[in-house]
Formats: C-alpha cells, sequence, structure tokens
C-alpha cells in the first residue's frame, strides 16, 4: 500500500459528482481520506481524450481510478494506462446498477460472474503492478441470496489474489428499479458485511452503503478495516472537517468551514486561470453549510451568480460573506 493510503476512511466513487474539482474541494476538508474518482469504462480510457479523464491534481493523493468493464484485455490496457497518471489504487466497479452498465455487461451484473470478476482482477493487477488493484461490490443482484453470492464474488477473487474489498451493504436489483431506486429501496444488511469479516480476517473489508454521518459511519464499521461515505460526504460535505482528528487521529486541516473555503480559494483561481468555468467547481460547494445561518444564502449566491460568463472567485468570496455576517451580528 503506498504511503499514506488508507482505507479506514473513504468518499465513494459517484458519476457526475466525483470529479478533480469535487475531489480537490473534499481535499481541503480531510487531508487524509482516500478519494475517489467516478467510474470510467475500460473503453473511454483506450480511446478518450486521458487528459480529461484521468487528470487530476498532486493535491489529491491518495486517489483512486475506479474502472469499468468486462472486457480482461481492455480492463489490463486501462489500468496499466490509469497507473502511468500516478493514480495510488486502482478500483474495480462490481456494484454499479445503472441501465448502461447493464448494456455494457459490468457493474452490479458481474456479481453473477465471480470467475470473470476475478479475471478481470488479475488481468488488472498484472497490468499495473506497482498499484493494488480493489474490488467494490453489491451484497448481490436480483435474486440472488446476498450470503451466497457475496462470499462467492470475494472467495474467487481471494483465490486469485485480491485482498481488499469495499462493500455496499444492499442488493441491486437490476430488473425493475431505477439506478436511484437502487440506492434506497434495497434493505441495508451491514451485518453481512462484518460477518464476512469474521470469517474472512485475513481480508481487507471496508463498509459502503446508507450511512448517514461520521457517527453512523463509525458505529457501523466496527470491527471492521474501513468504512466509506457517499451521499452523506457530497452532499453535507461539512462532516469531512473532522475526518483526520476522529479517524485518524491527526490535525485536521481547516478549523472551520469558513477556513476551508478560504484555503479553497487559491485551486479556485487557478482553474479559473485555466478557462474552467466557475460553476464547474461551486457546483460541488452548495451543501457546505447545510443547517448554518446563511447557509440558503450561500447556496442562492452560487447557484446564480457562478453561472454567469465571466464570473470569478468574488463569487465566493460574496457568497461566503453571507455566512460571516450571521456570526459577526451574533457576536
Amino acid at each position: 500500500m503506498p504511503q499514506g493510503l488508507s482505507r479506514k476512511f473513504s468518499i465513494a466513487p459517484m458519476m457526475d459528482w466525483t470529479d478533480r474539482h469535487c475531489r480537490a474541494f473534499h481535499r481541503a476538508l480531510t487531508k487524509r481520506a482516500l478519494l475517489y474518482t467516478e467510474m470510467i469504462t475500460a473503453d473511454a480510457i483506450i480511446h478518450g481524450d486521458r487528459a480529461r479523464l484521468l487528470g487530476f491534481s498532486e493535491t489529491e493523493h491518495p486517489v483512486a481510478l475506479q474502472l469499468g468493464g468486462s472486457d480482461p484485455a481492455k480492463i489490463a490496457e486501462a489500468a496499466r494506462i490509469g497507473a502511468s497518471f500516478g493514480y495510488d489504487e486502482i478500483n474495480l466497479n462490481i456494484g454499479c446498477p445503472s441501465d448502461r452498465v447493464q448494456s455494457g455487461r459490468f457493474g452490479a451484473c458481474l456479481m453473477q460472474e465471480p470467475a470473470l470478476v476475478a479475471e478481470l482482477w488479475s488481468a488488472a493487477q498484472t497490468a499495473a503492478p506497482d498499484v493494488e488493484v480493489t474490488i467494490k461490490s453489491r451484497i448481490g443482484v436480483d435474486e440472488q441470496e446476498p450470503r451466497a453470492a457475496l462470499f462467492a464474488l470475494v472467495d474467487a477473487c481471494a483465490a486469485a489474489g485480491c485482498r481488499s474489498f469495499t462493500v455496499h451493504a444492499r442488493k441491486a436489483w437490476l430488473k425493475g428499479l431505477s439506478p436511484k431506486e437502487n440506492r434506497d429501496v434495497p434493505p441495508l444488511d451491514y451485518e453481512l458485511v462484518r460477518t464476512l469479516k469474521r470469517e474472512r480476517r485475513e481480508l481487507e473489508i471496508v463498509l459502503n452503503g446508507g450511512l448517514r454521518d461520521l457517527d453512523h459511519a463509525m458505529a457501523e464499521s466496527a470491527g471492521l478495516d474501513g468504512v466509506m461515505l457517499g451521499r452523506a460526504a457530497y452532499q453535507s460535505p461539512a462532516i469531512l472537517l473532522d475526518v483526520d482528528a476522529r479517524i485518524f487521529a491527526a490535525p485536521n486541516p481547516a478549523p472551520n468551514a469558513i477556513a476551508a473555503v478560504e484555503a479553497h480559494i487559491p485551486y479556485i483561481e487557478a482553474r479559473l486561470g485555466e478557462g474552467v468555468p466557475l460553476h464547474a467547481m461551486t457546483r460541488h460547494m452548495l451543501g457546505l453549510f447545510n443547517g448554518v445561518p446563511g447557509g440558503r444564502a450561500w447556496r442562492r449566491v452560487l447557484s446564480t451568480q457562478a453561472v454567469r460568463s465571466g464570473a470569478d472567485a468574488s463569487v465566493v468570496r460574496a457568497a461566503l460573506a453571507e455566512i460571516a455576517r450571521p456570526a459577526a451580528d451574533a457576536a
């Protein structure tokens, strides 16, 4: 495992959300959490704009690349390319339930093909020997019995050499539920994930799925090797401010959310200078002050002004002033 990489706490790969600007913002809130890219298909990496798809800032380390695909040769090539960009981990997506993923025969539907998943893992690890390849899965799909499905997948991949598994603790229903419903409707089974760890103690097991906040995450992941937060971290990112102290016993990077935004502004200004539109960055920051006096004004300023042509970092400062004012008034 690369120096500085720990899976004790990570932020989940989320389509359309965890792009490089989101990850840079999260890095202003936690220096220790492992960050993940959105899932990127092997075909996109092989044939697409690699600089755009795979580029990231050095400040994002530790950062993992999540791959999707079902062709071992393509997964191997994508892993090799990803490793050349300097990612700290490569993760195989065996959990996404979207229609596009099903039509491409990867993601959660691969829960039904553990031997193929083991082959995919072996191909990726052989192609990128200096980067650990990990697996993120569900506990089953459709009519599968969760314990049997999860253990079959894990055991097949462990026999091939995989040692780290992140488990989203609910089934995916590929027939009858939308991708959005698959994030909420199937019941959670955290105990099954804990059982997996008790019975496969030599493996690294990380819990994911439906975790509301840091307290909930720490409670449910007791006895496991780590925990991964997804929507909670994205929609209420202020919860990340305590991760370094509570999870890693390390100093938090900022004393509060206001200081974190101020520390993040130089990144915003640098990207603006490269032609990145402001809203591409601030869209990930809207939930930072949820429940805080001025939080609604913060969201309004960013939502209405960051999309304007020529918008610059002064918009962020103006939005931040909406937060600072109630604090000053209270004093």
